[in-house]
């Protein structure tokens, strides 16, 4: 404590000394502190000097142990001063590090709870925004007029005329199944009816699909000189559509109707889930699709994702369908999830084979055993699109708690203006273009369906004329 009082003495200077009392004797007296420049001396009463055992005048020996102190710990003050300055230097960096640390986990944790609460919500937002918007033109159900057709059909009461051109556009993949439609368009070919299957890419972009079909119908137009009467499956109605309402200056009285089967005209869940941005892992499920399509497929991811809710949305908003002008038809279902869906199997294609035994010739007429004879030479290539679709609209079901054929809502598929057919049987996706093993005769097919749709299509068109 004595060397931090004196540390602090420095400016006592070295020719000034110390005179003691003599009432005192050779204690320190009270003395004045002397300031520099205000006197002289520190003054006492008697100027006499006493003299240390060494010869040495006491005073003498004060001032030089006062000045040894002083330098001593005037030296420590810029060591302990500079140090303090340094700790506060660490300090205040380090207070600006946990800053920039804290911040940046603050925006990482942000940034998760963004996208994990983005994934969870899904498409719970979007599905069946289409009713939803009061401005466009309402709904008129038409399922019980659609059942009495298709049991006229089934009793052989055909009422589709030969002066159309009956044309079926194919869904998302029907490139890659050469049984999309193929059983269809051979009954209305037996029917004597002019039936075609478009010939696009099902891989490529809404819009570039709607081009190549305005040149499609202008072509089966000009070649008949009769309407042509349109039905699309899945991404197929949604081509169509686009078609029509980009293109219908040039293809009014052209086309006589459009039915819409199966089709995500404002969107579907299962594009918008996959695709959606900011969602966890987006960036890395859009490569791995991408991959499958333009790699493999040699398709446009684009073609997936025109079916999104932001892109349908925005199609929507900027192109009208001229529902009040031609007569269109939406016709959706709803897939069972029943587990006996599971086994069934549905036929894709076929892989011909040489006949192994023939055929008893004599129980047959020469056209049935000609239909036999190829029949025997094919075997049929199944896969289970069926149980696909099922687990499909199963977790649809129980993420949304919505109805579906297993890719497409049942009120996604509902176009504003259109009519409605809401048939209660349980029909997945894939049943309208692929038929499945396991058939039973007491329902209607997919063929007569197709067919009913159509006449319902030509019914509806010669009222709005009239």
């Amino acid at each position: 404590m004595p060397e931090h009082v004196f540390g602090y003495i420095d400016w006592i200077p070295r020719h000034r000394e110390f005179q003691f009392s003599p009432c005192y004797k050779r204690s320190l007296p009270a003395t004045e502190r002397y300031i520099h420049g205000e006197a002289s001396l520190l003054s006492v009463s008697n100027p006499i000097k006493d003299q240390t055992s060494n010869g040495l005048p006491e005073a003498i020996v004060l001032r030089e142990g006062l000045s040894s102190i002083s330098q001593r710990s005037y030296g420590r003050l810029p060591s302990v001063f500079h140090g303090f300055r340094l700790g506060q230097q660490l300090a205040f960096h380090f207070r600006e590090l946990c800053s920039v640390v804290a911040c940046k986990i603050r925006s990482k944790l942000a940034r998760f709870l963004h996208r994990f609460w983005t994934t969870l919500q899904g498409s719970s937002k979007d599905i069946g925004w289409l009713q939803r918007t009061k401005t466009l033109p309402c709904l008129v159900d038409g399922t019980n007029r659609f059942k009495e057709l298709l049991h006229d059909v089934r009793n052989g009461m055909h009422r589709l005329p030969n002066t159309l051109v009956y044309l079926f556009i194919p869904g998302l993949f029907s490139n890659h199944s050469p049984l999309y439609f193929v059983n269809t368009k051979r009954i209305f070919s037996k029917m004597g009816l002019t039936c075609h299957i478009a010939k696009i890419h099902s891989e490529a972009s809404v819009e570039k699909n709607a081009r190549e079909l305005k040149l499609y119908i202008e072509e089966l137009y000009w070649g008949s000189g009769k309407q042509v009467l349109l039905l699309g499956h899945s991404k197929g109605g949604v081509d169509a559509a686009a078609a029509l309402s980009l293109y219908w200056s040039e293809l009014k009285g052209k086309v006589a109707g459009l039915a819409l089967v199966q089709s995500p005209y404002g969107g579907t869940p299962i594009a918008s889930d996959i695709l959606r941005e900011g969602q966890i892992a987006d960036k890395e499920t859009r490569r791995i699709m991408e991959l499958i399509i333009c790699k493999l497929i040699k398709g446009d991811i684009r073609a997936l994702e025109d079916l999104t809710y932001d892109k349908r949305r925005d199609f929507i908003s900027k192109h009208r369908l001229p529902v009040d002008e031609l007569p269109i038809i939406s016709f959706h279902t709803e897939a069972s999830t029943a587990p006996t869906m599971l086994a069934t199997l549905s036929r894709v294609a076929h892989a011909e084979l040489l006949p192994w035994l023939p055929l008893p010739r004599r129980f047959l007429s020469a056209s049935e055993y000609a239909e036999s004879l190829l029949a025997s030479l094919k075997l049929p290539v199944v896969v289970p699109a069926s149980a696909a679709m099922a687990v499909s609209a199963l977790h649809l079901r129980l993420r949304y708690g919505e109805r579906s054929d297993g890719l497409v809502t049942r009120r996604d598929a509902e176009v504003p203006g259109s009519v409605v057919v809401r048939p209660e049987r349980r029909l997945d996706h894939a049943w309208m273009v692929h038929s499945t093993l396991r058939k039973d005769r007491a329902e209607a097919d997919a063929t007569q369906m197709c067919e009913a749709l159509m006449a319902m299509l030509v019914e509806i068109g010669r009222k709005k004329c009239c």
